[in-house]
């Protein structure tokens, strides 16, 4: 039997813990690493236009994943951050196999699911998406 409710609370576990972790990597890659040094490591990563890229990531992570705590265009952000985990699996984590203690991909693939999961389901009830846009059929609500 599907309980709505139980769904919405589901949804906003998974939003809220995908949006902490992403916050605390993006802190990461901001606080440890450096902008200049993301963007170094993604050139001798042949990450394409890692001058753009690098600063682009850092952001996502640290602005998206508190706007998925928010819940806040979760869809938008969650498809972008899809996009990042998948280009991080193909760029960096694959040739290194599997397991994430050997620098593989597992990690970045459960985060890659986790933020389509969001894509697809939506943000649930208990979000600013729904708060603000609800049942309204516009643009602006397709994108949250």
């Amino acid at each position: 039997m599907n309980n709505p409710t139980l769904t919405s609370i589901a949804l906003t576990i998974l939003r809220v813990v995908l949006g902490f972790i992403f916050v605390v990597h993006g802190w990461q890659k901001y606080n440890d690493i450096g902008l200049a040094g993301m963007q170094s490591g993604f050139g001798q990563m042949g990450i394409p236009a890692a001058e753009v890229t690098g600063i682009l990531v850092v952001l996502l992570e640290l602005v998206g994943g508190f706007l998925l705590i928010l819940g806040f265009l979760s869809r938008l952000i969650a498809a972008l951050l899809t996009v990042e985990m998948l280009g991080a699996g193909a760029f960096v984590h694959a040739s290194a196999g599997f397991f994430v203690n050997e620098g593989g991909y597992e990690l970045v693939l459960i985060l890659a699911a986790a933020a389509l999961t969001i894509v697809l389901a939506g943000p649930g009830r208990f979000s600013l998406d729904y708060a603000l846009f609800g049942r309204r059929r516009s643009r602006l609500s397709t994108l949250a």
